[in-house]
């Protein structure tokens, strides 16, 4: 998949259904944990630099962010979870528009699930995964921070994520470094799989 990075924009920031766009297009929704680098992966996939606001700060994105690419296809972007400086009303709140999202969306073709290559999954990675399997949503794993990880260990710690999280044989992941961008196409390859 070819995607041209001066056509891409931000369609909204939605917090209910009713804000969510109507595009006529196929959506992949990305989540992770808070600061797993959703935002720097979106801007490393579409070749932008600053189109998906990154920061250091853990738990900046708070609503779901809706990025048409190129007329191909809608990223959209879901507020990270576990991030512990929220109060328990807003991860609530959170967990609620995300389930929404996630289990009622019919533009939702398949999750991107980021995980930290460097650590094991959490238990909210443990607990999304299993929700977006409940749900057969079509889910492919992405760990990233692969730039972070000595190449020869790579391959143990994807063997460690598809362990803690239960993955069968046939479920997708791949490590990726949004620095090195050495995976793009293989990535878009299964996005388009689910198109």
């Amino acid at each position: 998949m070819k995607v041209n990075p001066n056509e891409i924009e931000l369609l909204i920031s939605a917090v209910k259904p009713e804000q969510y766009p109507e595009t006529g297009l196929s959506e992949v929704g990305l989540s992770g944990r808070s600061n797993v680098g959703k935002s720097t992966f979106i801007n490393s996939m579409i070749g932008r630099k600053n189109m998906a606001r990154t920061s250091q700060q853990p738990g900046k994105t708070q609503t779901l962010n809706f990025y048409n690419i190129d007329n191909q296809l809608v990223f959209v972007d879901v507020p990270g979870y576990g991030y512990a400086k929220v109060s328990k009303k807003q991860r609530e709140a959170f967990g609620k528009m995300i389930e929404k999202y996630i289990s009622q969306r019919e533009e939702l073709k398949l999750v991107i699930q980021l995980v930290d290559l460097r650590h094991n999954p959490t238990e909210d990675d443990i607990l999304m995964y299993n929700y977006l399997k409940y749900y057969e949503i079509p889910t492919f794993v992405v760990a990233t921070k692969e730039d972070k990880i000595a190449k020869g260990k790579v391959q143990k710690h994807l063997a460690n994520i598809q362990q803690k999280l239960e993955m069968e044989p046939e479920d997708e992941i791949i490590s990726y470094s949004s620095v090195k961008n050495n995976k793009q196409q293989q990535i878009w390859n299964v996005i388009e799989k689910y198109l």
